[in-house]
């Protein structure tokens, strides 16, 4: 069982380093080793942090273009009215007081591996020695015939970067008068976990029977079953048996068509269905960044599973969602994970020491039913030349009593507040 002081190991605090002076467009590199760790999410954050901590004298840069980051683990808490926006929003305060970490909130427009730059949107250029990408996923906006990105601005929001998506859903919700139709249109795979997909339902169904209780939810799924399956259905057998309506791709599932203006969806065995509210998750891919800087084959970032180090480009390192990491999901756990052996491996290579040959990894992926009702899958991985294999792990019992479930919740929160401040503090 995890808990915050278990979790968490709090480093000695180092002085902040000073920005590098712009000289005609090009940042004026500082004495010593650099590395540029670009996106300040679980893996970013956790990546330059841990940077630090294995060699203080590394000049490390974080580049996020937000100056606060909304974890998408426990923002479906926050759509079904669990908790505030506020309870998921972090700064980067903890890194640059603690660990000496720069930290500029820049945009970044590519990573130019050729020449060793990391180029911003205004056209200024910073060297490296050697680069972190962390850039999250990007969505295929026409994954769903009829949908776009513009619709997903407001209309139908994704909520799958946490944020302004979050409360946008979450008001929709609220607003949504009582005996409304939710839809909601899982992704195929491959796809990012948190904030999952049927967590989000759950909630969302426990916000329904709690305040509009002849609302109803209908899940049209591009899939047949998926992590979790039989534990989800278990719980919502339960709690929710007339709220929630799943249904898998080849049971009506299927999406053929959507009306964005007027939210009426058109299924591939001929229904209709009008909605009040669709939560309409796109298929995805790796984040824009990965594409512009040359760091894609096809949809994601081949890596080696060792080191993480791009297969494509010398000296730049993919880690988390972006990065083809099989077989560990793509979660907040995992990238948490990655990073950390990451930036034992860039370091040895910074330092011109030998790598580690094999890499441990782990990842836990914990889901709420409702406040007291949660869920998991536990996963140890392996790292190899040639792949990363799971070894061991397993679900929390399908048999578990009502008390059993409220504790998990627990551990659950007690597990957030410790990763957190693993990565930010």
């Amino acid at each position: 069982m995890l808990n915050r002081r278990s979790f968490t190991k709090v480093a000695v605090a180092g002085a902040a380093l000073s920005m590098a002076a712009c000289a005609g467009g090009k940042m004026a590199k500082k004495d010593g080793k650099t590395v540029i760790v670009i996106g300040g999410g679980s893996a970013g954050a956790t990546a330059a942090k841990y940077i630090k901590k294995a060699d203080k004298s590394i000049n490390v840069i974080l580049i996020e273009k937000n100056k606060t980051y909304h974890t998408c683990f426990f923002s479906n808490n926050v759509i079904g009215g669990i908790s505030d926006l506020e309870s998921i929003e972090h700064s980067y305060d903890g890194l640059m007081k603690n660990h000496g970490i720069d930290v500029m909130h820049k945009m970044v427009s590519k990573v130019d591996a050729a020449n060793k730059m990391v180029v911003l949107s205004n056209g200024d250029k910073l060297a490296y020695d050697k680069v972190v990408v962390a850039p999250g996923i990007d969505f295929k906006w026409d994954s769903i015939p009829g949908h776009s990105e513009a619709a997903s601005k407001n209309d139908i929001p994704h909520a799958y970067i946490a944020g302004n998506q979050t409360q946008i859903l979450r008001d929709q919700l609220v607003n949504m008068k009582n005996g409304g139709t939710v839809v909601m249109i899982p992704p195929t795979n491959p796809f990012r976990c948190p904030p999952g997909p049927y967590e989000r339902a759950s909630l969302i169904a426990h916000y329904l029977k709690k305040h509009k209780p002849k609302s109803k939810l209908i899940i049209l799924d591009q899939k047949e079953k998926f992590s979790k399956f039989g534990l989800f259905k278990q719980g919502w057998k339960r709690e929710y048996k007339n709220v929630i309506d799943w249904r898998a791709k080849s049971k009506g599932g299927q999406v053929k068509h959507i009306d964005t203006a007027t939210k009426t969806i058109k299924t591939a065995n001929g229904k209709t269905i009008k909605a009040d509210v669709i939560n309409l998750i796109p298929a995805q891919k790796a984040g824009k960044l990965a594409f512009d800087s040359g760091l894609t084959k096809g949809d994601w970032c081949p890596i080696n599973f060792m080191t993480f180090e791009s297969t494509l480009h010398k000296d730049v390192y993919v880690v988390g969602d972006a990065a083809i990491a099989k077989k560990m999901p793509k979660s907040g756990f995992s990238a948490n994970s990655q990073a950390k052996i990451l930036a034992i491996q860039l370091v040895k290579s910074l330092n011109g020491k030998k790598t580690m040959a094999n890499t441990r990894f782990g990842n836990t992926c914990y889901s709420f039913i409702n406040p007291d009702y949660a869920i998991s899958v536990t996963a140890a991985y392996k790292g190899t030349d040639k792949q990363i294999a799971k070894t061991s792990g397993g679900l929390s019992p399908m048999g578990a009593n009502a008390t059993e479930r409220k504790a998990l919740a627990g551990t659950a929160r007690e597990w957030y507040k410790g990763i957190t401040s693993d990565m930010f503090m």
